[in-house]
């Protein structure tokens, strides 16, 4: 069991520990486990972990491409998860948008100060001044009741069907390059064409996040499903290490915010 670990990094072992006992419950209860909110990292690592050469399945939801954080089910073969097990809410957040303009940090700011945790809520979609929420449904009680304000103004909750929800008008590039290795300076280098220096003089000032994490070592080294952003440089994601070319580099596959 020690060797899944060395394919991670040392703080990722809670979640495995956490993906091995969810496999232990499906496997001895024969039944299914919903987990909780899951960033595209912790989806690779759970599809990794899982593997493809055992009875267990895994499915996420929402389905979309374009959401990043999702709920999994795991199940045994006979079963046949359907949308409502997921336990997904979402809402529109209704607020005076004459008068008021709210940002994305304003949204997760407000429900961080509830006392929730991050995983038990998705993505927050916005769309000018649409924005939604999706929630695990378990906390939707305490949601409609305590999550009345965000930026200082006076918000409301509307629940809202899947079919109406907001679809993102983000548009990601697919590259392929090469880097020499998975370093953090090494990757965004190659990804922006921009010289490791400059990279690295973002990274120790704090400019760049990994995963949402602010990230300050330049050595990080990343690995398939990160989700980067550099302050000026937008967004991209590693999507697949592709191997080896014949001159040792490492191909990889990766998507750039356009």
């Amino acid at each position: 069991m020690t060797s899944i670990y060395q394919h991670f990094r040392k703080d990722e072992k809670e979640f495995i520990d956490n993906v091995i006992g969810w496999r232990e419950y499906v496997e001895n209860s024969y039944s299914p486990k919903v987990t909780d909110f899951l960033d595209p990292r912790q989806q690779h690592i759970l599809k990794a972990v899982i593997g493809t050469n055992n009875d267990i399945k895994i499915s996420f939801y929402p389905e979309l491409a374009a959401v990043e954080r999702k709920r999994a089910i795991l199940y045994p073969g006979y079963y046949e998860p359907s949308d409502s097990d997921y336990a997904v809410t979402l809402y529109e957040i209704e607020y005076p948008k004459k008068f008021v303009t709210l940002e994305h940090r304003q949204i997760l700011g407000s429900l961080m100060s509830l006392g929730l945790k991050r995983e038990k809520f998705g993505d927050i979609l916005m769309d000018g001044d649409r924005i939604q929420l999706m929630t695990a449904s378990e906390i939707g009680d305490y949601v409609d009741m305590n999550f009345n304000e965000a930026g200082r103004s006076k918000i409301a909750l509307q629940k809202v069907p899947f079919e109406n929800m907001i679809t993102s008008s983000e548009e990601w590039r697919e590259v392929i390059t090469t880097a020499s290795s998975l370093r953090l300076d090494v990757i965004l280098s190659a990804l922006y064409n921009i010289s490791r220096q400059k990279v690295q003089t973002l990274i120790t000032g704090g400019a760049v996040k990994v995963n949402w994490r602010v990230i300050e070592a330049a050595a990080f080294e990343v690995g398939e499903g990160d989700v980067f952003s550099m302050r000026g440089f937008g967004r991209s994601k590693l999507l697949s290490i592709e191997g080896k070319t014949k001159k040792d580099k490492i191909r990889i596959a990766a998507g750039i915010l356009k």
